[in-house]
């Protein structure tokens, strides 16, 4: 019993070692997480291609990605940034997150684009960041990954950058 206990104390201080950031302590409480049916509204409504996302396999991508990251609302950073609404956020622009000098100066708001490029080659895409990962090489994981991220992280049609919609017709002469 006295064993159980002490491994008890060490998970216990593990847990509070690794837990949730200041910024999230003072945060509103979390919604809860969507249901199936729910998910698979918000997943008609993604703009093409992501609105064809394989969901689970966006989940299974996604397995690459929790060392560093998680995707809860209110969450905390680990060795990368908490990524729940990082869609129409600012690139270097979460509080409490230590960026690179890269991402910065990126000069671009998140979006599905810069995500698929991100993730096709992160050190190719930006070099100078801290992401060591070596990205996902094919077309379709990604795009899963994607639709999956835009579902799973509060994703708001209406949130995304006007650079994002259908190009402008040309002016007419």
């Amino acid at each position: 019993m006295r064993q159980f206990s002490i491994l008890a104390v060490i998970a216990a201080a593990t847990v509070s070692a690794c837990g949730p950031n200041e910024a999230a302590k003072d945060a509103a409480p979390a919604p809860p997480p969507p249901t199936d049916a729910e998910k698979a509204a918000i997943l008609a409504t993604l703009p093409a291609p992501y609105n064809t996302g394989d969901l689970i396999n966006g989940q299974r991508k996604f397995a690459l990605c929790r060392s560093c990251h998680t995707i809860t609302p209110n969450g905390p950073n680990l060795t990368g940034p908490n990524l729940y609404g990082v869609f129409g956020r600012k690139a270097g622009g979460l509080e409490g997150y230590t960026y690179s000098e890269a991402l910065k100066k990126a000069g671009f708001v998140w979006e599905g684009s810069h995500l698929d490029a991100w993730l096709a080659d992160p050190r190719g895409y930006m070099p100078g960041t801290k992401m060591t990962f070596l990205g996902i090489k094919d077309a379709k994981d990604r795009q899963d990954l994607i639709a999956y991220l835009k579902v799973e992280t509060g994703f708001k049609p209406a949130t995304q950058p006007a650079a994002a919609a259908a190009p402008a017709p040309a002016p007419a002469q």
